[in-house]
C-alpha cells in the first residue's frame, strides 16, 4: 500500500509566507528532492580552468551521486557517473587530477577519456567475447554545456539548454564571477560538512538580516570593516526556476569608499564594477547588486564575484560546504597571495563568517526534527505584499528595490515546491511562479 505524496506547495504559503518545517527534516521528501530536483536541474560541475587539458578531471556530485567532470581528447568535456557499470564502484577515487584512464579497482574494468568500456580483464577466456562492451560504457549526463566557462551538467534529456535554464538572473549571477579578467579556480577547495538542511545554508545567503548580530565580532574583531551599505536600500532580483540576487545597493560613491580599505581588504575592492566590460556584461541593475546570486539549486556566488559555494546534500540533517576561489590570472603575485589569504579566513571552514552561521543553521535544523515544533511553520514573510517586481531599470531582469527583506528566500522555496509537484520537466515548464506582480 503506498502513501499519499505530500502536498509539496501547501508547504509553501506564498501568501501568508510561511514554510512547512517538515521540508526540512522528512527523510521521505529529502529522497524526492534527490529525484525532483537533483537529478533534473543543471548542476554546476566545476570551472574550465581546472580541466584545461586532456585528461584532466575534477570530482563533484550531482545530489548524492559522484560525478567525473572530465576533458577528452578532443577537447570536449564530459560528465559521467563515478561507477563501475559492472558491480558499482567507484572508477575515480582522487579529487582532481590528469589521467589516460579510469580502473575500477575492484575487478579491472577500464573506461576511457570518453566514458567507453575500454578493457576487461577476461574478456576471451571469461566472457568469450560475448560482451557487448559498447553498452556498458560510464553513464553520461544527458547534457553538458558551458556558460562563461563555467561547466554545468544535467541528467534529464528533457532539460531545457542551460542558457535558458540561467534565463537573465542566473546569467547575471555567473557574470559577475566572470568579470574579473582572465578568471581561474585556485588549487584546492575547502570543504567541510556542517549539521544542517541544504536548504537553510541555501537560504542564508540572501539573509542580510542576521548579519549584524550572527557577525557582529567580525567588525569588532577589526577583521572586517564596517561596510557603507544602506539597510534601507536592497535590490532583489527574481528569475525563473528558482534564481534569485538578493542584497544592498552598490553605487560608485560606495565603491570609492570601499577603495581605501582595499590595502587591507582585497575581497571588498569593487571597482571591477566600475569597468566598461561590467557595465556590459552585467547591465545596470547588475552592476548595482551587491547582493549574493543563487543559481538554482545549491550554488552560491558570493557579491565579490571572486568566490563560489557549492551546499551537497548530505541527508536532511547534513550538507556539506565547497568553497572556490577565483582569482585573475594576471594578478600580482603579492596580491594575489593577500586575496586568497583573505578569502580563505571569511567564508569556509577556517572562515570568521561562517562558523557564526554553522553554528544557526546546526540549531535551525534540530528544530524541525521535534514532534511539536514541527507542527508550526517558519516565518519568511519580512516585507512580504510590499515588493513591486519591475523591469524597468534591465528589460529581462525583474527587480525589487526594497529594504531588508525576505522575498529571495520566500522565492527560492515557491520554486522548491514547483520542482517538487511536477512530475517531469514538461510539467514543470506549464506550472512555475513567474515573477511579476507584488511579493
Amino acid at each position: 500500500m503506498t502513501s499519499t505524496p505530500p502536498d509539496y506547495r501547501a508547504m509553501v504559503d506564498a501568501n501568508a509566507g510561511t514554510v512547512d518545517r517538515r521540508i526540512f527534516s522528512d527523510a521521505g521528501i529529502y529522497r524526492v528532492e534527490m529525484e525532483r530536483i537533483f537529478a533534473r536541474c543543471w548542476n554546476f560541475m566545476c570551472h574550465e580552468s581546472q580541466i584545461p587539458e586532456a585528461g584532466d578531471f575534477f570530482l563533484n556530485f550531482i545530489g548524492e551521486d559522484s560525478v567525473i567532470a572530465v576533458r577528452d581528447r578532443k577537447g570536449k568535456v564530459g560528465v559521467f557517473l563515478n561507477s563501475c557499470r559492472h558491480r558499482g564502484n567507484a572508477v575515480c577515487r582522487a579529487e582532481s587530477g590528469r589521467v589516460k584512464s579510469f580502473l575500477c579497482t575492484y575487478h579491472g574494468w577500464t573506461y576511457d577519456l570518453e566514458g567507453r568500456l575500454a578493457g576487461v580483464p577476461g574478456y576471451k577466456s571469461f566472457y568469450h567475447e560475448a560482451l557487448e562492451r559498447d553498452k556498458w560504457g560510464l553513464i553520461p549526463a544527458a547534457k553538458v554545456e558551458s556558460y562563461k566557462g563555467f561547466v554545468f551538467a544535467t541528467m534529464d534529456p528533457e532539460a531545457p539548454a542551460l542558457d535558458e535554464y540561467l534565463g537573465e538572473v542566473g546569467r547575471v549571477g555567473l557574470s559577475m564571477a566572470a568579470a574579473h579578467g582572465d578568471v581561474a579556480v585556485v588549487d584546492g577547495v575547502q570543504k567541510n560538512v556542517l549539521a544542517c538542511n541544504w536548504k537553510l545554508a541555501v537560504d542564508n545567503l540572501f539573509d542580510w538580516y542576521h548579519v549584524q548580530t550572527s557577525h557582529a565580532s567580525a567588525p569588532l574583531s577589526g577583521y572586517l570593516p564596517k561596510l557603507p551599505y544602506s539597510d534601507d536600500d536592497q535590490i532583489v532580483s527574481l528569475g525563473e526556476y528558482g534564481h534569485a540576487i538578493s542584497g544592498p545597493r552598490s553605487t560608485p560613491e560606495i565603491r570609492a569608499a570601499l577603495a581605501a580599505t582595499t590595502s587591507k581588504v582585497p575581497l571588498f575592492d569593487e571597482r571591477w564594477r566600475d569597468t566598461p566590460e561590467a557595465a556590459a556584461a552585467l547591465g545596470p541593475v547588475g552592476v548595482a547588486s551587491r547582493g549574493h546570486p543563487n543559481i538554482f539549486p545549491n550554488l552560491w556566488i558570493a557579491s565579490s564575484g571572486v568566490q563560489l559555494c557549492l551546499r551537497l546534500p548530505r541527508g536532511p540533517f547534513a550538507t556539506e560546504i565547497w568553497w572556490f576561489t577565483l582569482i585573475d590570472r594576471n594578478m600580482p603575485a603579492e596580491q594575489r597571495r593577500a586575496s586568497v589569504q583573505r578569502m580563505n579566513h571569511t567564508f569556509g571552514p577556517a572562515g570568521m563568517l561562517e562558523q557564526d552561521d554553522g553554528e544557526n543553521w546546526s540549531q535551525s535544523t534540530l528544530a524541525t526534527r521535534s514532534a511539536v515544533a514541527r507542527r508550526h511553520p517558519l516565518n519568511y514573510a519580512m516585507n512580504l505584499g510590499r515588493g513591486r517586481i519591475s523591469e524597468a531599470q534591465q528589460p529581462g531582469l525583474p527587480s525589487i528595490e526594497t529594504n531588508i527583506n525576505e522575498h529571495a528566500q520566500l522565492w527560492t522555496y515557491r520554486a522548491w515546491a514547483d520542482w517538487m509537484a511536477a512530475d517531469d520537466w514538461p510539467a514543470l515548464r506549464r506550472h512555475h511562479a513567474i515573477p511579476s506582480g507584488v511579493v
